[in-house]
């Protein structure tokens, strides 16, 4: 076998086919590798950009080839032995830069798919440079075609969409808009593999097996291990007895190669991935004079800094003074690992005397306010950890600390939003559907603990959890109250979609089985009654509404300027408005078979349906997919045109054939549509479901008093029949923390993650079964979106069931009325066995 390294570029010159065996698995990538391979593109696009090409591409891994049966001298043809998933990967993002660049610009398309994608001059299955398994093949040649608009759901068409999806974000949108020929350049020639080609004699399937094979692989931190004692010959013993065995003691495996990361950043290897910490670490020694002395005193230092990073790690436990210790507490639980290396900097300095106390203390609420501010305004988070791994060596030397924190993260381009600009989101954001359900609860803590309460509570122990006020799912007297502040051409339900997830409508409380969807006047006598003072607060109003929620908000934006200090006056200000970027992310991201309304973009976005009408008239231009945004009665706007130039006929022929079943003359159907919280679960804003629970006891009590007060006695009875199933099937009965109580039926699996496909809600009009379809698509087997499918396709043979395809990445629900006698429930209970036959398949 030979190997070398090369490029993509290298790879495919030429004509040349790459062939994926029918031994090889189907493609099975899902969003996390995607994600993982889009941001190491982006890094090497940027330092395109920058002109920063002198260092190291990317390793992304190896193909293993050997010659095909059919190769020939002039068309040569290898079998991919390993790293097809790779490959494939790698070619769709060329499809989809490709598919990106504007129809005006023919050359362009023409030059990617020559050089990268087709072979122009063979026929038929000679036409592909890259061959998937035969399972693949239609949908992957579909895209390379270009004609995949129609093609049945797959990973092949999710991972197409991915970074369809994700180039809009990157070139048209956000805080830094990128160059799709620098992406493309990235992609293309600064991704390097290792080519391992074996000759005609090799055994290929004897090579598969090897290159398969599992087994504990060395982590960083054993192979730093090894690499430092091979370099203590004569003092290693005493090194390791008096400083290896003790911070081995101190920290996990995990823990220990992650405080070796955060030395070399402290040493001003600012740019080293985490990942990449052995070689990098290396490099590094390498510019050292390398003496027993030296290597000695880095695992001195090394066990030094781990009582510090313990501090860190876990401050209720190792730090001693209770103020410091609440500030690095709450770092955590925002789970802010990115502010790690400031962190430990702040601390060694403190410890050698050379910060103070207060100073100590007023950096760390500098950096509590960054990345609260920042998610207040629902600014994305992708480029923190280079924020914060530049921040140590960035501080002027000629500042305190503190000075130097704020001067530094007020600087240009950090976004840290300024008191307007905090107050405007705290008003209108739908902060409910961004970020994560600890952070939200750590911001309304902060807040009621401003207060000063004479008796605080104890939220160590107590079981609080999120209460939306104007309920998620208003009663019919609830909407009665809206519907005298909506504004014009503003439906009650648009408003309700507007209002009901801003903060100015959260609090938190330990009565959420009791609060429930009641009419306010209930809630008002409850929430009297607590301990927390923003809730006797609310208790004091005489009702709630619009009005009530926004004055609410102020409120709290007075608490909220106070508590998280401003960025320096006139540096690096955000922008202020709403998040067109958003709305335009949104709108890419429709799967076929989908619409959205003005008000479910406005909900999203937090403005109202007349400004996102104006928007998406103004810009259809800028958007493939503007005429999927319709009224939220299913009709296309009045006012809809199409851009001058790009007129596409009918819209309701054109929405008709992207898989939109509207009859002749109607409506199009409300179970294709996507509301807010679809299309925030589409983009992965935020967790939008409290975490699950094991508590059998009040969890379970209160979920059981939700459902009795919504369902009839008969209608209780199916429900236990088919719980009493799921357990009988092996599954279990978990609970969420909320205002509405859910039950999440779980299954156990021996040698896989715990999965489950349905959970069930109380709701004020029933019950429903929330299927999800977003969970089971990080699932192994049902990361095949075919699975999913034929799961939807059984819960749809039930009477009144009628699931969309567009919802396969989502949470549809199912109304439990629907299950209206014993053949329903048997149905139901015969849907739920087939999906556990599939899920534990993996076990087997």
């Amino acid at each position: 076998m030979k190997a070398s390294e090369t490029t993509l570029a290298s790879l495919l010159r030429g004509e040349v086919q790459f062939q994926v065996p029918l031994y090889q698995r189907t493609y099975s990538w899902t969003d996390v590798q995607l994600d993982k391979l889009w941001q190491d593109i982006l890094e090497q696009a940027d330092l395109i950009a920058t002109g920063q090409t002198d260092g190291a591409a990317h390793f992304v891994g190896s193909v293993v080839l050997a010659p095909s049966p059919k190769s020939e001298a002039t068309f040569p043809q290898w079998l991919v032995v390993d790293g097809q998933q790779r490959l494939t990967t790698l070619t769709l993002v060329l499809a989809a830069i490709r598919d990106h660049a504007p129809a005006a610009e023919p050359r362009k398309r023409e030059r990617i798919d020559d050089l990268y994608l087709v072979n122009k001059y063979q026929d038929d299955r000679g036409y592909f440079r890259l061959l998937p398994t035969q399972a693949d093949r239609t949908s992957y040649e579909q895209h390379i075609r270009g004609i995949h608009e129609h093609s049945d759901p797959s990973r092949i068409a999710e991972a197409y969409q991915f970074f369809a999806n994700k180039l809009v974000e990157a070139v048209a949108t956000g805080d830094r808009p990128r160059d799709p020929d620098h992406i493309e350049q990235a992609i293309t020639s600064r991704l390097t593999l290792v080519s391992v080609t074996a000759d005609r004699e090799d055994n290929v399937h004897r090579i598969f097996e090897s290159l398969n094979n599992t087994g504990l692989k060395l982590s960083q931190a054993d192979l730093m291990r090894n690499y430092l004692f091979m370099r203590l010959p004569k003092t290693g013993e005493e090194v390791y007895r008096r400083h290896w065995l003790p911070l081995q003691e101190k920290l996990t495996v995990t823990e220990l190669e992650q405080l070796m990361w955060l030395e070399l950043v402290l040493a001003g290897e600012s740019k080293v991935r985490q990942q990449d910490m052995y070689n990098a670490q290396q490099k590094h020694f390498s510019r050292t004079s390398q003496t027993e002395e030296v290597f000695a005193g880095y695992i001195a230092e090394l066990n030094r800094k781990a009582a510090l990073f313990l501090r860190v790690l876990k401050p209720l436990v190792h730090e001693t003074d209770p103020e410091i210790a609440g500030y690095l507490d709450r770092l955590n639980q925002w789970a802010a690992e990115t502010t790690r290396p400031t962190l430990l900097l702040l601390l060694d300095e403190h410890q050698a005397g050379r910060v103070t106390r207060d100073e100590l203390l007023l950096s760390l609420s500098y950096i509590e306010s960054f990345l609260v501010r920042r998610t207040l305004c629902r600014i994305p988070t992708n480029n923190l950890n280079r924020i914060f791994q530049d921040l140590p060596g960035q501080i002027p030397a000629d500042v305190r600390m503190p000075e130097g924190i704020h001067r530094v993260l007020s600087a240009e381009r950090r976004y840290w939003p300024d008191n307007e600009t905090l107050r405007y989101s705290i008003r209108t954001q739908p902060f409910y559907q961004f970020g994560r359900g600890n952070q939200r609860r750590m911001v309304l803590r902060r807040i009621e603990e401003s207060f000063q309460h004479s008796e605080p509570v104890d939220f160590e122990r107590a079981a609080l959890t999120i209460e939306h006020v104007l309920p998620q799912n208003p009663s019919d007297e609830w909407l009665a109250q809206l519907e005298e502040e909506t504004l014009d051409g503003e439906t009650v339900a648009e408003l309700h979609s507007r209002i009901v997830h801003t903060l100015g409508n959260l609090t938190l409380s330990g009565d959420n089985a009791k609060l429930s969807n009641h009419v306010f006047a209930r809630k008002q006598e409850i929430l009297a009654g607590s301990h927390l003072e923003m809730n006797k607060r609310i208790a004091a109003t005489e009702r709630w509404g619009a009005a009530e929620i926004t004055a609410r908000a102020n409120e709290i934006s007075d608490v909220a300027t106070s508590l998280w200090p401003a960025p320096l006056a006139g540096v690096g200000r955000v922008e202020q408005g709403r998040d067109w970027a958003l709305l335009h992310r949104a709108v890419a991201a429709l799967p076929r078979g989908s619409w959205t309304s003005y008000g479910d973009l406005a909900a999203l976005v937090g403005s109202s349906s007349i400004a996102v009408g104006r928007h998406v008239v103004d810009n259809a231009a800028k958007m493939d997919k503007a005429h999927r945004v319709l009224r939220s009665d299913g009709r296309v706007a009045d006012n809809f045109r199409w851009p001058t130039g790009s007129d596409k006929g009918d819209v309701y022929a054109l929405l008709r054939d992207e898989g939109i079943d509207i009859p002749d003359g109607g409506l199009a159907p409300q179970s294709q549509r996507l509301t807010s919280q679809d299309l925030s679960d589409l983009l992965g804003l935020g967790e939008t479901d409290e975490t699950t629970t094991e508590d059998k006891d009040s969890w379970r009590d209160r979920f059981r008093s939700q459902v009795e007060a919504v369902l009839t006695d008969d209608e209780r009875s199916r429900l236990d029949t088919v719980l009493t199933a799921w357990k009988e099937m092996g599954g279990r009965l978990s609970y969420g923390k909320g205002d509405v109580v859910s039950c999440f039926l779980e299954l156990p699996r021996t040698d896989a993650p715990v999965i489950w496909a349905v959970v069930v809600y109380p709701n004020p009009a029933g019950v429903l079964l929330e299927v999800v379809f977003q969970h089971l698509a990080r699932r192994v087997p049902f990361v095949d979106p075919k699975l999913r499918d034929q799961l939807r396709v059984r819960l749809n043979a039930l009477s009144g069931v009628d699931i969309s395809e567009a919802k396969l990445a989502l949470r549809p629900n199912i109304k439990f009325s629907a299950i209206s006698d014993e053949d329903q429930v048997s149905g139901l209970v015969g849907v739920l066995r087939w999906f556990v036959d599939r899920a534990v398949e993996v076990n087997g």
